[in-house]
């Protein structure tokens, strides 16, 4: 993501409370509330058969861009190598926020430290090993480790506020 800003904003607010949601709340509350334990974050893939799936993950925003682990062998990871098309869905503080977009594995060494150095800031102990992350624990949904990581470029967004200011906005972004 890198911090893009959005190409065209749509106001979906049904109850006219004052314009479209600025993507600058969205994204502060992303850098705020990821990566937090107590941050739900759901990743949505496609199956081969055409199929939904759905399971919770760590995401993580760091340098402008999200980021999530899985293990090679889980039904995410299957998933996103056979179609790389995935919605994140969150509650974030004020905001429920659905992206769009697509998630690509990262294997470079530059990428792959600092983004396991953020993830330790946050509380996971990850360490990079190879191409892949390791640590004493993850998410049962992650599967065993090792970990891919994962970047994911959003296309698009909706959030809806729950909080004063009241708005319900899409976002658009360049692929």
């Amino acid at each position: 993501m890198t911090d893009r800003e959005p190409v065209d904003v749509s106001d979906l607010d049904i109850y006219d409370s004052g314009g479209p949601m600025p993507w600058e709340r969205a994204r502060t509350a992303l850098v705020k509330g990821l990566p937090r334990m107590e941050t739900p974050v759901f990743l949505g893939t496609v199956r081969p058969d055409g199929r939904p799936h759905s399971a919770g993950i760590g995401a993580l925003w760091h340098d402008g861009d999200l980021y999530f682990t899985s293990g090679p062998g889980t039904r995410k990871s299957r998933n996103l190598a056979a179609n790389p098309a995935c919605t994140l869905s969150a509650r974030l503080e004020g905001l429920d926020l659905v992206l769009e977009g697509a998630a690509a594995r990262v294997t470079d060494p530059a990428v792959l430290e600092p983004v396991a150095a953020a993830y330790r800031e946050g509380g996971w102990p990850a360490q990079v090993d190879g191409d892949a992350f390791t640590a004493p624990y993850s998410a049962q949904s992650a599967g065993p480790p090792p970990w891919h990581l994962y970047r994911f470029t959003v296309h698009a967004a909706i959030g809806v506020a729950f909080v004063e200011p009241y708005a319900a906005t899409r976002w658009t972004f360049t692929t």
